[in-house]
């Protein structure tokens, strides 16, 4: 979307910055700000998913459009993460009446930030955008719930789980795979191994040779006796 800068009054734009700055520097519980210096009629937020949800543990991004009417006329809303929930459209657009018939130049953007977040906890299937999760809602609690918690899984969590942690099954690399005291190890044993055999071998020269020694003392001797 174009930006609204260039045609919202001075004295708008005034009023816009102070209170983005504000929300910044103070912004509601479980939400965070993230005010753009070059366009400030585009207001990125992101908006963790309340406990007791199927949202629980998501963080939701989301911005604000100021419309060149803007504050006669609401911004627009628009979750950038994709989330089932029935006043949330395909396309990320949100269905919430303070964005609607209900807004008011004096309610400001907090105000809609709040509202939009209660939207996660109390969602309203009459003015559903998503019709499958507005059914849902009403007549299958359990599988709504199942499906928006699996979506938050999947696109709110950001690979906070097992993604960015070291797999505990499979291969792992060797410890000590770097450190020479430790590889002499492998070969060590191999060298016990030779050096085993070589002393078996030995010993058991050793036990021919003495038979041997044996043998050709008796043939000596018996010779000896024939000389006699």
């Amino acid at each position: 979307m174009n930006s609204n800068v260039e045609n919202l009054p001075p004295q708008v734009l005034r009023l816009v910055y102070k209170e983005v700055s504000a929300l910044a520097a103070d912004p509601p519980e479980g939400i965070k700000i993230y005010p753009s210096e070059e366009d400030i009629t585009e207001l990125h937020t992101a908006i963790e998913g309340p406990e007791g949800t199927p949202y629980a543990g998501g963080v939701f991004r989301m911005r604000l459009v100021l419309g060149k009417d803007f504050p006669a006329a609401p911004p627009r809303g628009y979750f950038l993460t994709k989330i089932f929930h029935p006043n949330v459209g395909h396309k990320g657009e949100i269905c919430v009446n303070v964005l609607k018939r209900d807004w008011k130049a004096e309610l400001g953007l907090r105000h809609v930030l709040l509202t939009i977040k209660c939207l996660l906890i109390h969602p309203n299937p009459e003015s559903a955008l998503n019709e499958e999760a507005g059914r849902l809602l009403l007549e299958d609690y359990k599988e709504y719930a199942s499906r928006a918690h699996l979506l938050t899984e999947i696109h709110a969590m950001g690979g906070t789980s097992g993604a960015l942690q070291e797999p505990a099954d499979g291969p792992q690399p060797k410890k000590h795979a770097g450190d020479p005291s430790k590889r002499v190890a492998g070969p060590g044993l191999a060298t016990n191994g030779v050096t085993n055999n070589l002393s078996n071998s030995s010993s058991s020269g050793t036990s021919s040779s003495n038979t041997n020694i044996v043998a050709k003392k008796k043939t000596d001797k018996k010779r000896a006796l024939r000389r006699l």
